[in-house]
């Protein structure tokens, strides 16, 4: 029986592992005492900082920092800080930190060990900016990794990635929103680098070309308002592999209470292991009704999640209990960041009750009402919300009306995304990280006290421990996919209402924006690496198996490699077209998905030179996976084909023919 004592209890709990993520979010919260950390040396204008795998020494002239391992290589962790900083003070150690400061530019700066790495903060007497760490300009780096979605590992000396064509020199991601994650990494043969950035808010990472050569540079802000004077940044010394940077970011997360297991959701609402083995689909016309379901269901989809779009043809509870029946999930597309005047709003989702239109949305410095997603209506503040929440239950109504059906699952778009406000409106101020701990709980409302199967757009790290599933988070999008979406006559407009050709009408990319982000040589699992065991993450929801022809063999094979499901859309006409090939994959892919939903993903490698032949493996051998993207066979294994052995099991091999 559910007593106020116990509901106090569990809200208690759930603050708690909010607080957790929130650390994780914004700076390290386990900080070790001074008589924990190894002993550091200061030899005048250097410092030395023990750190797993050898020392890192940090030159407090110019915050340059070079990296000298047990084996006898060294080389340069971050080139000094592209901003002139001026003298520095005399070093003053303290067992196991140093403190120094640069009076001319207002700057205090810790460095220590940390776990194993070099921690160092730069606190900020004022407002202003630094350009610092600058990584990669060392000869010896051969490839940088950075969670652009799933992840990619790029060659520093590729002629193409310097080019404009690839549309990454030049890019700058910020750290909480245009990476899912906020750290990257190096590599050279035999040795690597991981930079972790615990300040992420306030936070880009850029790439620059130089001399044919890629360079990264995280951009710091420092604002009183965002509350960002402090800038902390973690340097490890890794073991070259693609994914070393990853590993050491998901110890980091670890370690500050950051990564809640799959296991332990499906434990506290079973409803979620309904994802284990489930291929995710939009659907649309006949595909949200009953009969859709049971075709679905004839095809041999034996797992499946259901999701539909905030329009005025939701599923109806007779469609919500055949897919009940059917042991698939349904949820409803939704978003609480936007908001339209209601008489003339172009989608349900945007239309709330008086007085949310104007009054609760975010107003930038100047006082002026903040624009909406695609140029409409306004962004919603997430603080207003919270105020209004326990007397006028916006959110809750809108819940209770979009599951009447008897959904058990819900897609809130855009919450954990990253893209968050800072809103200068007299009636409820908020800042960056005040608009997350918002999101985070009322996204934590959603699947905690409504045991709803949640899940977010592209959703960043910080919101793990309150989601099960993301749709966008495999996808490395790049700049020239938006451009392309606005072309409506290329990629397809929202019409027909039934099937609107923006999600169904195939596209076939241009060839450097599908080399940007499908080329299987450059795609490496950094999100899986850190999350598989927590988040189920695809691709995003208007980039469909079906949408994209021309990479649909290489994202099958891939989603079997990654131990990923495919995201789809569904209705008539595609059930009739694909669903049989569709359903070859889905029961391929659920044996795989239920060995190891739950487990870590332990390794990824490349097996041959040109990065085409991958392996990756999960848990104790509990699944391992080979993929061949080449045009030749390798080691039995055929060009264009996959072998996954499940521990215990005899391998099983699949060639998706593609569209």
């Amino acid at each position: 029986m559910t007593t106020l004592t116990s509901v106090k209890r569990d809200n208690a709990i759930r603050l708690a592992g909010l607080l957790g993520v929130l650390c994780v979010a914004t700076t390290a919260c386990a900080t070790a005492t001074a008589s924990d950390r190894p002993e550091i040396e200061v030899n005048d204008k250097q410092i030395v900082v023990p750190v797993k795998g050898g020392r890192a020494v940090v030159d407090t002239t110019s915050l340059g920092v070079r990296a000298e391992a047990d084996d006898g290589a060294n080389w340069q962790l971050s080139a000094p800080a592209a901003d002139a900083l001026g003298a520095p003070s005399t070093v003053a150690a303290d067992g196991g930190k140093a403190t120094w400061r640069y009076p001319a530019k207002g700057l205090t700066v810790t460095a220590a060990t940390q776990a194993g790495r070099l921690e160092m903060t730069v606190h900020a007497d004022e407002q202003g900016s630094m350009t610092w760490p600058v990584t990669g300009t060392d000869r010896s780096v051969q490839e940088i990794q950075f969670p652009r979605g799933e992840g990619l590992s790029v060659p520093a000396a590729d002629p193409w990635w310097n080019s404009d064509a690839a549309g990454l020199a030049g890019a700058e991601f910020g750290m909480a929103d245009g990476l899912t994650m906020p750290f990257w990494g190096t590599s050279q043969p035999g040795h690597g680098a991981g930079y972790i950035a615990g300040s992420d808010i306030g936070t880009s990472l850029r790439f620059v070309s130089d001399q044919g050569r890629l360079r990264t540079e995280a951009v710091h802000d420092f604002t009183p308002q965002e509350s960002t004077m402090d800038y902390t940044m973690s340097f490890a010394l890794t073991d070259g592999s693609p994914v070393a940077a990853a590993r050491d970011y998901r110890d980091w997360l670890q370690h500050h209470g950051g990564i809640e297991p799959l296991q332990r959701k499906i434990a506290r609402n079973p409803e979620v292991g309904k994802l284990i083995g489930a291929f995710h689909a939009y659907t649309w016309g006949e595909a949200r009704t009953p009969e859709g379901i049971q075709r679905m269901r004839q095809l041999g989809l034996n797992r499946m999640w259901l999701g539909y779009d905030a329009d005025d043809h939701p599923m109806t509870k007779q469609a919500v209990d055949a897919a009940n029946q059917a042991g698939y999930l349904v949820g409803p597309y939704d978003s609480w960041a936007n908001a339209q005047d209601p008489a003339t709003a172009d989608n349900p989702s945007s239309r709330w009750p008086a007085p949310v239109w104007q009054d609760a949305c975010v107003r930038d410095a100047q006082g002026k009402v903040m624009t909406g997603f695609g140029g409409r209506g306004c962004y919603l503040s997430s603080e207003s919300f919270a105020r209004a929440e326990p007397t006028e239950q916006y959110l809750a109504n809108r819940t209770r009306e979009m599951t009447a059906n008897g959904a058990t699952s819900y897609f809130l778009d855009v919450d954990a995304a990253g893209e968050l406000h800072t809103d200068h409106s007299p009636q409820h101020p908020m800042n960056k990280a005040e608009d997350r701990k918002n999101r985070l709980d009322r996204i934590g409302w959603l699947s905690g006290d409504r045991k709803l199967v949640l899940g977010s757009e592209n959703s960043g790290a910080w919101a793990n421990r309150v989601l099960t599933y993301s749709h966008g988070s495999l996808t490395p999008v790049s700049d020239g996919l938006w451009k392309l979406q606005k072309d409506r006559e290329t990629w397809g407009g929202y019409a027909p209402q039934g099937a609107p050709a923006f999600f169904f009408k195939p596209v076939h990319l241009p060839a450097d924006l599908a080399k940007a982000m499908f080329a299987p040589q450059f795609r490496v699992p950094l999100y899986q690496t850190v999350l598989h065991d927590s988040v189920i993450s695809t691709d995003r929801w208007e980039l469909s198996w079906s949408k994209l022809p021309d990479q649909s063999r290489d994202r099958a094979m891939l989603a079997m490699l990654y131990n990923t499901p495919l995201n789809l859309v569904l209705d008539k006409s595609e059930l009739d077209s694909h669903g049989k090939q569709i359903a070859e994959l889905q029961r391929y892919f659920e044996p795989l998905h239920e060995a190891a939903a739950t487990e870590p993903m332990t390794d990824f490698r490349w097996l041959t030179p040109d990065h085409l032949v991958q392996r990756t493996s999960f848990g104790d051998s509990a699944l391992t996976v080979t993929a061949n993207f080449s045009a030749h066979p390798h080691d039995g294994l055929p060009a264009g084909c996959v072998d996954a052995s499940v521990k215990g099991g005899t391998p099983q091999r699949i060639c998706p023919t593609g569209l």
